[in-house]
C-alpha cells in the first residue's frame, strides 16, 4: 500500500489538532511536532497557517459531502427514505462508524465561530461546505419528486445540523434518531409532483 503524502499526513495532523482545540489554539509547531514534520513540509505545501486551515477545510468538505453523497446516491433506496439516509448515516457517524473518524462536532462550524467575519476566507469556506449540502440535499429532493426542493433541502439541513450539536454537546448518538423522527413528520405531509 503506498505511504500518504506528507502533504495528507500534514492535513490530517492539522484537522485532528484543530478539531480537537481550535483553529486559534494550535500553532504551526506543534502541528509539525505532532504530525513529526519538517517546516519544509508546510512551506512547500502551504504558504500560511491559513492556507494550511483552507487546505483542511477543502479536504474535509471533499470526505464529509463525498461521504453524503454516496448515501444518497444508493440505489436502494426512493422516495423519503433516500433523504432519511442522511440520519442513519449521521448516527453511524456519532457513533464512530463512519469513513469520517472520531466524531468530535463539525469542523464547519468551528472554522465559522473562529473566524466570524462574513469576508474572511476561511469564514466563506466554511459556509460553501454548508451549501454545497444544501444543494446536494435539493437535487435527492427533486430526484425525488419533491415540490419546493431548496426549501425541503433547507428544513432537513436543519434537522441535520441540530443534531450535530446536540450530539456534540451531549455525547450521544440519539440526536439522530431524534432528528430522523423530526424529519420523517416533515417528509409525510411533504407534497411531490404528479
Amino acid at each position: 500500500m503506498p505511504r500518504p503524502s506528507r502533504r495528507n499526513d500534514l492535513i490530517e495532523t492539522a484537522q485532528t489538532l484543530f478539531n480537537a482545540e481550535g483553529f486559534h489554539a494550535v500553532g504551526i509547531e506543534r502541528i509539525l511536532s505532532e504530525g513529526n514534520l519538517a517546516k519544509m513540509t508546510l512551506y512547500r505545501h502551504f504558504p500560511s497557517k491559513d492556507a494550511l486551515i483552507l487546505g483542511v477545510l477543502e479536504a474535509r468538505e471533499k470526505a464529509v459531502n463525498g461521504w453524503f453523497r454516496e448515501v444518497l446516491a444508493d440505489p436502494n433506496l426512493q422516495g423519503k427514505g433516500r433523504l432519511l439516509a442522511i440520519f442513519d448515516a449521521l448516527e453511524a457517524w456519532f457513533e464512530d462508524r463512519s469513513p469520517l473518524g472520531k466524531f468530535s462536532g463539525c469542523l464547519f462550524v468551528r472554522a465559522s465561530g473562529e473566524f466570524p467575519h462574513p469576508t474572511d476566507p476561511v469564514h466563506i469556506a466554511a459556509a460553501d461546505a454548508k451549501q454545497a449540502f444544501i444543494d446536494m440535499v435539493a437535487a435527492a429532493a427533486e430526484l425525488e419528486r419533491f415540490k419546493k426542493p431548496r426549501l425541503l433541502a433547507r428544513q432537513i439541513t436543519l434537522l441535520k445540523e441540530g443534531a450535530i450539536a446536540l450530539a456534540q454537546i451531549q455525547g450521544a448518538s440519539k440526536p439522530a434518531q431524534d432528528a430522523k423522527n423530526a424529519a420523517e413528520r416533515l417528509l409525510a405531509d411533504w407534497p411531490r409532483k404528479k
